[in-house]
């Protein structure tokens, strides 16, 4: 037989006789098991379950160029030779690191005398295309257009931030997710049962080996795959030629595990960061420090962030925030890491809990809208610079009141010349005081006193000595 798999209590265990070719057997496990049809292929159900716009393309055998994305190990280069298969094409695969603008234009003649004199249709796949610059991808254009090609891109980078416009324009671009534990717990059971696997080998692989194999490895199909082929090749058969694979081999077979942290993974590790701490929630906020931690992040983008989120998000609702965050900012461009992850947390933690405001942001963004926008205001006369000779002579300063001459410290004068209203504090911390004081000052403006009177507290709800805090 060519394949038996059992499930006995815990252990999964397979015997094999078939045989793999002499052509295939020195390629890496990944490569040995890529799939052969739809069935074999593993994930990605968001973009090749039956009725998804890729399988309908792939199906009907409809498309002209195809952009696949995601991180590294999730079936992109596995994806394109099915694809590749499926349309009974020739299959040419270069690379967007080593491959030239002369090797692209030579696949492209052979893809043109191909389809001449046999009727064959050419997939020309481009792994890491993001690696050719803008020039490069342009001389793909012509024969995508004209349909000597058929053109499937993979990057791990975000195609719309490295893929020329005009070649996106031309193509169906699908975003491949990293594969979730029971895809991978699948493809490794698979693995020591397919014939192409480990031909002529006995294997038994327990369960706490394949499920620490599918936790550790990050969704990455490849480095699953490696790992456990390490591990097969280095354990020894026992007395009846069965090689064990346990726990313990399965954590010796597998390296510290990476996080997946590239362009995507900065910019989407940090907007969930800043939207942990937006949300209140300090153990999700302190994950994502985490992650960017482990994924050596520099600390000071980090430390910026919390800067600039105490004051976004925080302001005046709890104003020791931006004091704390600054402190913090400067302690960890002196003390650096490994310590500086217990000054980060610190700061994470005191920002998520904080009370919550947007009002210094909305203000500010409303008033530069209006100068942007709107006729600007001409600066009052009496709040004019009147210091230097010949200002009074043009009015500037005149009428003008100087506060601190009066109680409390409060003048109801004009200060913009127009009626307008940017900062509306809220009623979370100490913006629930600002709003209230401000409320009395409007008060006195709408009377148009320009005295403060003393108020009783009976009379008002806020008594002078408050007014004054």
């Amino acid at each position: 037989m060519d394949s038996l798999f059992l499930e006995q209590g815990d252990i999964f265990t397979t015997e094999k006789d078939g045989k793999a070719s002499s052509s295939h057997k020195d390629e890496p496990l990944a490569a040995r098991l890529r799939p052969l049809n739809f069935d074999e292929y593993t994930g990605q159900k968001h973009i090749l379950a039956e009725g998804k716009l890729l399988r309908r393309a792939i199906n009907s055998d409809s498309f002209t160029s195809i952009i696949l994305s995601g991180p590294p190990g999730v079936g992109k280069t596995s994806l394109a030779e099915l694809i590749a298969r499926m349309s009974n094409a020739a299959f040419i695969r270069l690379s967007g690191v080593a491959s030239s603008v002369a090797d692209i234009r030579s696949e492209i003649a052979a893809a043109v005398h191909r389809k001449k004199n046999v009727g064959r249709n050419t997939i020309l796949f481009i792994d890491e295309i993001h690696r050719f610059n803008r020039a490069q991808q342009d001389v793909l254009l012509p024969d995508i257009e004209n349909g000597n090609i058929r053109f499937v891109g993979a990057t791990t980078q975000n195609p719309f931030f490295y893929v020329n416009g005009p070649l996106l324009s031309r193509s169906l671009v699908f975003k491949l997710e990293s594969l979730a534990k029971e895809d991978i717990s699948s493809l490794l059971q698979r693995a020591v049962t397919d014939k192409r696997g480990f031909p002529d080998r006995k294997i038994t692989l327990q369960m706490e080996a394949l499920a620490f194999l599918a936790e550790s490895c990050e969704g990455d199909a490849r480095r699953a795959l490696n790992a456990l082929e390490i591990a097969v090749r280095t354990t020894a058969p026992d007395k009846k030629g069965v090689i064990n694979i346990s726990a313990e081999t399965a954590h010796e077979s597998i390296q510290e595990k990476p996080v997946e942290y590239g362009d995507d993974g900065h910019y989407d590790t940090a907007s969930a960061f800043i939207k942990s701490m937006r949300g209140s929630d300090p153990d999700a906020a302190v994950y994502w420090l985490a992650k960017m931690l482990h994924a050596g992040e520099d600390i000071r983008f980090i430390a910026r962030r919390i800067v600039i989120f105490s004051s976004e998000d925080i302001g005046n609702a709890d104003p020791r925030a931006i004091s704390l965050a600054v402190n913090a900012m400067q302690a960890v461009e002196m003390i650096g890491m490994p310590e500086a992850r217990i000054i980060l947390a610190q700061a994470v933690t005191y920002c998520a809990t904080a009370p919550k405001s947007n009002a210094c942001i909305t203000a500010v963004d409303a008033a530069m809208s209006d100068v942007k926008n709107e006729r600007v205001q001409a600066v009052p006369k009496h709040l004019r610079d009147s210091h230097y000779k010949g200002a009074k002579t043009m009015g500037h300063g005149e009428g003008y009141v100087y506060p601190h001459d009066k109680k409390d410290h409060f003048a109801a004068q004009d200060y913009l010349g127009v009626s307008k209203k940017y900062y509306f504090p809220g009623e979370a911390g100490y913006e629930s005081k600002i709003k209230e004081r401000i409320e009395y000052w409007d008060s006195i403006r709408e009377k148009g006193k320009s005295e403060v009177r003393i108020i009783e507290e009976s009379e008002y709800p806020m008594s002078k000595q408050r007014l004054k805090a």
